[in-house]
């Protein structure tokens, strides 16, 4: 399934899971339009193309003006942008995605999966945040997280406090991780 990144949150909020604030922009004037709703000092621009490795292409830029959000994105749109997983033409950037900055204090990673050999819905969590997990999976194997959720048992609030526990979660995170996980569970079923 190829989902923007936008068109992803947009899901993921539907299921109760926290996003972001963002707008998706087609024009230079729509981003900086909606940085002005969004409202802050900071704003993130994203490039919306189907790939992944945006941030390191130079597809996701830190924005600290209106005037910068809109130079960033008069910049990037109608461009193409090319990272590790496009050809060396890479994709052309159509929309842009302009989020809420945010404080950032610690990057996890979190995904859900099938696992077709355990026959269950796999979660999969990282200290080592989102960035590179797939370089992170392959040296640092032990950092990997991985917490299967037998479909006939369905997802139980152990599987969250197991994940919770190998983060090191506060007791409060943990909880906020819990209903992440049964949003995204949810998500993944439907």
């Amino acid at each position: 399934m190829n989902l923007h990144e936008f068109q992803a949150k947009s899901i993921f909020s539907d299921f109760g899971i926290p996003v972001p604030a963002s707008k998706v922009a087609n024009t230079a004037a729509e981003a900086r339009a909606a940085a002005e709703q969004l409202q802050g000092e900071v704003w993130v621009v994203k490039a919306q193309v189907h790939a992944g490795g945006r941030g390191k292409a130079g597809g996701v830029k830190l924005a600290r003006s209106l005037d910068e959000v809109e130079s960033i994105a008069a910049a990037m749109l109608g461009q193409r942008l090319s990272t590790h997983q496009t050809d060396e033409a890479g994709l052309p950037i159509n929309h842009v995605l302009v989020e809420q900055g945010l404080e950032i204090r610690k990057e996890f990673y979190l995904s859900v999966l099938v696992d077709r050999a355990s026959e269950s819905i796999m979660f999969v969590a990282s200290q080592a945040g989102g960035m590179d997990i797939e370089a992170v999976a392959a040296e640092a194997p032990e950092q990997i997280i991985q917490v299967a959720v037998d479909l006939g048992a369905g997802l139980q609030a152990w599987h969250a406090r197991r994940l919770g526990f190998a983060l090191g979660l506060s007791a409060p995170l943990q909880k906020q991780l819990a209903k992440i996980c049964s949003g995204l569970y949810q998500l993944m079923l439907q």
